[in-house]
């Protein structure tokens, strides 16, 4: 199968492109850069220049494969709302080139995009979040809107995804800390993040593009929720420095942007997405990859 991948040369896409191809299928990686195309044709990919913005490109790289997988997401979190529209008009754009044929789009979403009791782990089959509360979950909208035109949609929410080198919100958690000399938590740090190793996450991308069902939501969450204090004290313990609880106020001065997620508690269950799919995460834990991350 030849695939569309878009965010090809990403922390996760640049994963899902090694495991498409180490399974037989053919990638088109969408990359805007020269170093972006040096590492697709290193991977055995082919190249389609273009980007989230060039809704053109995504159209024509979607109209010229069997397949496509969204990973791409601009990470500018202080213009959060913009870059969730941009994303879709992405998904508009990419759904409009498989309109009328049985090719499947993947679109890339968030563990904390279904609603839940608070306390218990969402589910695949929790209902969305408006984007007027959480703008992320405009990806899932647009997926639902060109899902009633009849284009075969499926989406696969992330948590946490992480290996030695990078985790996720975790990383900007260890930049604040980096910079503030302190790895701090809000209140008593109970609250819980999802997570998934890198591997695993694009193991479940292929599994979802051979075996998924349309309109499907599937969780690529290997842990259902790690404490935020553990992984604050774990970050504190490689940084050789203290690990602070702060107060909702605090928090929100200590890590800007960042304190929005840092206080919440996000557990979310796979049960679903492993009866499925066959999708068994064998990678080592959250924990285990900070502790063994270098931190200078």
């Amino acid at each position: 199968m030849r695939v569309f991948v878009t965010g090809a040369t990403g922390f996760i896409g640049s994963a899902i492109t090694k495991e498409l191809i180490d399974a037989g299928h053919q990638v088109l990686g969408l990359t805007r850069s020269d170093a972006g195309a040096k590492a697709l044709a290193s991977a055995g990919a082919q190249i389609h220049r273009g980007d989230l913005e060039d809704l053109e490109s995504l159209r024509s790289g979607a109209t010229s494969s069997d397949a496509v997988i969204h990973t791409a997401f601009v990470h500018d979190f202080s213009r959060f709302q913009e870059v969730c529209e941009i994303d879709r008009k992405a998904i508009e754009a990419l759904g409009s080139a498989l309109s009328g044929s049985d090719r499947v789009l993947i679109v890339t979403s968030g563990a904390a995009m279904a609603n839940s009791a608070k306390g218990v782990p969402a589910t695949e089959d929790g209902s969305l979040i408006s984007s007027k509360i959480i703008p992320r979950a405009a990806s899932e909208e647009a997926a639902a809107a060109i899902a009633a035109k009849g284009v075969r949609v499926s989406i696969v929410r992330l948590p946490q995804v992480h290996n030695t080198e990078k985790q996720g919100l975790v990383t900007y958690a260890i930049q604040v800390a980096r910079e503030k000399g302190i790895s701090a938590y809000v209140g008593d740090g109970s609250n819980r993040w999802p997570a998934a190793h890198r591997l695993d996450a694009a193991r479940l991308y292929r599994l979802a593009l051979e075996k998924g069902a349309a309109n499907a939501k599937y969780h690529a969450v290997a842990e259902e929720g790690v404490p935020v204090r553990d992984i604050a004290e774990t970050v504190a313990r490689g940084m050789n420095i203290p690990a602070v609880s702060l107060s909702p106020e605090e928090a929100v001065k200590h890590f800007g942007w960042l304190a929005e997620f840092v206080g919440r508690d996000l557990p979310a269950s796979s049960a679903k997405t492993r009866k499925d799919l066959g999708w068994n995460p064998t990678g080592p834990g959250i924990i285990t990859d900070l502790e063994n991350m270098r931190y200078s």
